[in-house]
C-alpha cells in the first residue's frame, strides 16, 4: 500500500535492532486518515472471503481492526494481555512473544466473542518473527474458528513470520513489506 510506505519513509525512523519507529502515525499517535484508507484496503483484499469477526491483540493493532471492522461492518475483538476482573475466568488463552519488549504474555478472549463457525479475519500492527500470530491463531483454534485470513500493516519480510504462515497455507496480505534496513533506510520489497 503506497500510502502507508510513503508515511514509513517520510515519518519512521530504523532504530538499533532492526525496529522500525512509527509511533508518530501508527502505534502510539493515530493517523485517523491513513488508518481508515488501511481498513479499506483490508475490506478490498478480503471482502470476499466472508469475514464475521475481526480479531487483534491490544493494544496497537485495536485501532488498525477497527478501521477495518467499519468495513465489514462485522464486531472487532481484541486478545487481551492484561487481568481484570471483568474478564470472565471462561476464555480461551494462549501465550505470546513480544519481539520488541521481550516479554511473554498470556492473551485471553471471553469464549462469548469467538465462536465455531466463525471466519476471523486477524489484523496486527507488525510481523516479524509471527509469535503474535501463533498466539491469535492459536485462540481461533480453540474456539473452532477459521482463520479466513490475515493483515499486517508492516511485515519484516527478513524475518521468518510471513513465511511460516503463508507456508502453512494462511491468506497473508501485508499491506508494507520491508525487506531490509539499511544505513538507516527502510528497503521495500
Amino acid at each position: 500500500m503506497k500510502l502507508l510506505e510513503d508515511m514509513i519513509l517520510k515519518r519512521g525512523r530504523v532504530l538499533d535492532g532492526n525496529i522500525l519507529k512509527v509511533d508518530n502515525f501508527l502505534n502510539h499517535q493515530i493517523d485517523a486518515d491513513l488508518f481508515m484508507e488501511m481498513g479499506k484496503d483490508y475490506y478490498e483484499h478480503f471482502k470476499d472471503k466472508g469475514i464475521t469477526r475481526i480479531l487483534t491483540l491490544e493494544v496497537s493493532g485495536i485501532a488498525i481492526a477497527f478501521a477495518a471492522a467499519t468495513y465489514f461492518k462485522v464486531p472487532l475483538v481484541f486478545a487481551k494481555k492484561s487481568a481484570s476482573l471483568t474478564l470472565s475466568e471462561d476464555a480461551y488463552t494462549s501465550k505470546v512473544v513480544s519481539y520488541t519488549k521481550k516479554k511473554e504474555y498470556d492473551i485471553k478472549v471471553d469464549r462469548n466473542f469467538l465462536s465455531p463457525g466463525d471466519k476471523v479475519l486477524i489484523i496486527d500492527d507488525f510481523l516479524a518473527t509471527g509469535q503474535a500470530l501463533k498466539g491469535l491463531v492459536s485462540l481461533c483454534d480453540q474456539a473452532g474458528a477459521e482463520v479466513a485470513g490475515i493483515g499486517i500493516a508492516i511485515e519484516k519480510t527478513f524475518q521468518d513470520g510471513g513465511k511460516l504462515f503463508r507456508d502453512q497455507g494462511y491468506d497473508v496480505y501485508s499491506q508494507a513489506m520491508i525487506k531490509a534496513f539499511e544505513n538507516n533506510s527502510v528497503i521495500f520489497e
